[in-house]
C-alpha cells in the first residue's frame, strides 16, 4: 500500500484496493505506465507469490509428513 501511495499518488483507498486485488490473486485494477512503477508492481507481484508458495510449504510439509509415517514409507538413506 506504502508503495502505491508513494509512488503511484494513490488515495489510501485505491492503494488498499490495488494491494488486495493482487494479494488475492486477481491483477491489478488499473495499467502502470511508467516503468519504474512496473518494476514496484511486478516485483510485489513476485513477492507475494514466494510468500505464498513458503507458507503452503510450511503448511502442507507436516501433513505429508505423518502421511508417509502412516503407510511406513521410509526414505532411503544415503549410500546404501
Amino acid at each position: 500500500m506504502l508503495g502505491y501511495h508513494h509512488f503511484e499518488k494513490m488515495s489510501w483507498i485505491d492503494a488498499y484496493e490495488h494491494a488486495t486485488m493482487i494479494l488475492s490473486g486477481m491483477s491489478s485494477v488499473a495499467t502502470v505506465k511508467i516503468k519504474g512503477r512496473k518494476i514496484l508492481v511486478n516485483t510485489f507481484t513476485l513477492f507475494i507469490g514466494i510468500v505464498f508458495l513458503l507458507v503452503i510449504t510450511i503448511i502442507f510439509v507436516p501433513i505429508v509428513h505423518r502421511f508417509f509415517h502412516k503407510f511406513h514409507i521410509q526414505e532411503e538413506k544415503l549410500g546404501e
